[in-house]
């Protein structure tokens, strides 16, 4: 898509130079996964982006799928990060923050698939700024190990939590740093990306509440929580460790209605999404079927090719039954 064909070639060409003393640092041109719990299907793939295909560098945004518990209380974690650009090891500092924040979330699954299901927004909302904050701190004191830059090896992080309840329809969006985060709703895409917060805390657009705020009620009217007037139990959460200066955290979360899509993804597909009409009436098209595609066809559609738009990509798109 776009004024004239893409400049690279639509396939592979280069393979990054390997070490052989660091052969784990490999990093494959693209991965894919999927899964299906509650009334969510989820799809998922990360791939290089043209440029990098062509000029033979490894892939900077890294995916990270996960599921914590077992039956209804299982929690599913999609993460999704993207490594400073022209930085020598984007790749494994993009890998390391996604690591770091599942074993955060993992360690805390029974609480956050607790707070996730009763709507606990303020918990939530806490809870995984500290865990956020810390992942990211943990990629700095990674560099003062390793005698880097800081400032290079970091990396923007983006979360996805989900219930597997199939009563709960609440989904949780948490990171920092560039990306965006889409929801197809009756075959029209809404930017529901939420703004970094000010000192005053802006209100959505969409429900009139504060960013990241649960709304009272879904649109049909049914209360997403009662408030019975009980104290809040203690935090899970330790406090987080001092960090240098960190991208600003941004939080949100919704209710999904029947035929919904929901897309996470990095700034290599967000941009061209906002920026490119005809990719983001094309995959309205593709993602307003009733059952969400396989995994070649999101792949596929996920890989789209828009002039103008070399970057790696990765998304996460989850189909509301």
């Amino acid at each position: 898509m776009g004024t004239r064909p893409p400049t690279y070639d639509p396939e592979p060409v280069a393979l990054p130079t390997a070490d052989p003393d660091a052969l784990a640092d490999l990093v494959s041109d693209t991965v894919l996964d999927g899964a299906q719990y509650g009334t969510c299907t989820l799809r998922a793939a990360s791939l290089r982006g043209d440029s990098a295909r062509y000029r033979g560098e490894p892939r900077r945004d890294a995916l990270l799928t996960a599921r914590f518990g077992s039956g209804e209380h299982a929690l599913v974690l999609v993460a999704m990060a993207t490594g400073a650009r022209a930085a020598p090891q984007a790749h494994r500092a993009a890998a390391e923050a996604c690591r770091w924040i599942a074993g955060a979330v993992g360690r805390s699954h029974e609480r956050l698939a607790e707070d996730v299901r009763a709507g606990r927004k303020g918990d939530l909302k806490s809870g995984l700024h500290r865990l956020t904050d810390r992942s990211l701190g943990m990629l700095r004191t990674s560099a003062a190990e390793q005698e880097l830059d800081p400032e290079l090896y970091t990396a923007s992080l983006r979360c996805l939590l989900l219930s597997a309840d199939p009563d709960c329809r609440n989904r949780v969006f948490f990171g920092a740093g560039d990306g965006g985060l889409f929801r197809l709703r009756r075959g029209e895409w809404q930017d529901i990306e939420p703004s970094p917060p000010t000192a005053d805390t802006e209100a959505d657009p969409h429900t009139g509440a504060p960013f990241g705020a649960l709304p009272a009620a879904t649109p049909e009217g049914d209360r997403l929580t009662l408030d019975l007037g009980l104290p809040a139990p203690p935090s899970a959460f330790a406090p987080a460790p001092a960090a240098g200066p960190q991208p600003a955290f941004r939080f949100r979360a919704s209710v999904a209605r029947p035929g919904d899509v929901l897309l996470m993804c990095t700034g290599g597909l967000a941009e061209p999404l906002r920026g490119e009409p005809a990719l983001g009436a094309f995959l309205a098209r593709r993602w307003s079927r009733t059952v969400a595609p396989g995994l070649a066809a999101f792949l596929a559609d996920t890989q789209t090719r828009v002039k103008g738009y070399a970057d790696d990509r990765t998304a996460a798109a989850v189909w509301e039954a």
